[in-house]
């Protein structure tokens, strides 16, 4: 199984177009030991040739011309990518779906019934990619059987069901539905190698922990150091789990969640601008490194 990780970051990437935290201004002026990071997604394949996109950020075009192997050129409209796979339906998931608009064949997107309703409600993607190329909407099981993908070779998908919120937008806002946020566990048929991924991740639930438990690489929610990291920087007073987010550092912290795991691959992705961890000299990114655990950047690739 071939992952690439296509971006990084959280909402608003890093650094962020309007933020002049201690992170983003450093990067800009040249006073930190960080890379720039394109908002979250990720592709996986078995051939290098058939891709599944999960997400779909508003960066997808710099995303895709950065990596050659999902763009194979062997017509005058081509593409790699054959489905597209929405963790949820938040903004910097899925506005990406527009910038593909162009495609010669309606877009294959699996997606679960809440996602479908935000994207012909609240913000009607779907609808809107119905004037220009398409959509063949799949839905996405829940309740613990595995689906393929034509054109997909060899591998299986998994998903369930995470403690979220849908987004600002979402006509169910204030009344959490199952499916609103999903965690996706994917294996490779002929090997049993499984990566298990969830780039927003609020609560470890008995079956998120099966789900880390089985992986052979965990690919989980970065975006915060601390509970309290977007009032620290002068920006919010909502708090990580208020948004949706457990993060790295406490008692019950990704951190400590992770450390259940010594022989699995652990990769943290979905990195918000704030978190000092971007800062690669930082003594949060050495505890980091001392439990074994790495930070996802754009570009890198993940052979299992």
């Amino acid at each position: 199984m071939k992952v690439r990780v296509l971006g990084s970051g959280a909402g608003g990437g890093f650094p962020q177009w309007n933020c002049n935290c201690s992170n983003c201004s450093r990067l800009r002026n040249g006073r930190i030991n960080a890379v720039a990071r394109t908002q979250s997604s990720i592709a996986v394949s078995t051939d290098a040739n058939n891709w599944v996109l999960f997400n779909a950020s508003p960066d997808i075009r710099t995303q895709i011309e950065n990596f050659p192997a999902i763009q194979p050129k062997t017509g005058i409209r081509d593409t790699g990518i054959r489905a597209v796979i929405l963790i949820d339906s938040q903004i910097d998931h899925t506005t990406g779906l527009l910038m593909l608009r162009e495609s010669n064949k309606p877009l294959n997107i699996y997606c679960t019934e809440m996602v479908r309703q935000d994207l012909t409600t609240g913000f009607p993607v779907l609808k809107m990619l119905g004037d220009y190329c398409g959509v063949d909407q799949h839905g996405i099981p829940l309740d613990g059987q595995g689906f393929e993908i034509p054109g997909i070779d060899d591998l299986r998908f998994y998903s369930h069901a995470l403690k979220s919120k849908a987004p600002p937008y979402s006509p169910h806002r204030h009344d959490p539905h199952e499916g609103d946020n999903i965690g996706v566990t994917i294996e490779q048929i002929s090997s049993g190698r499984k990566l298990y991924y969830s780039p927003g991740l609020g609560a470890i639930e008995p079956h998120v922990r099966q789900a880390m438990q089985d992986a052979d690489c965990i690919l989980v929610d970065g975006t915060f150091w601390r509970e309290d990291e977007m009032e620290r920087a002068g920006i919010s007073k909502k708090k990580a789990s208020e948004m949706g987010h457990l993060p790295q550092s406490g008692d019950n912290g990704m951190i400590s969640v992770l450390n259940r795991f010594p022989d699995t691959r652990k990769i943290l992705i979905h990195i918000n601008n704030t978190n000092p961890i971007l800062d690669e000299d930082s003594d949060e990114r050495r505890i980091l490194e001392s439990a074994g655990i790495e930070v996802a950047r754009d570009g890198m690739e993940i052979n299992l």
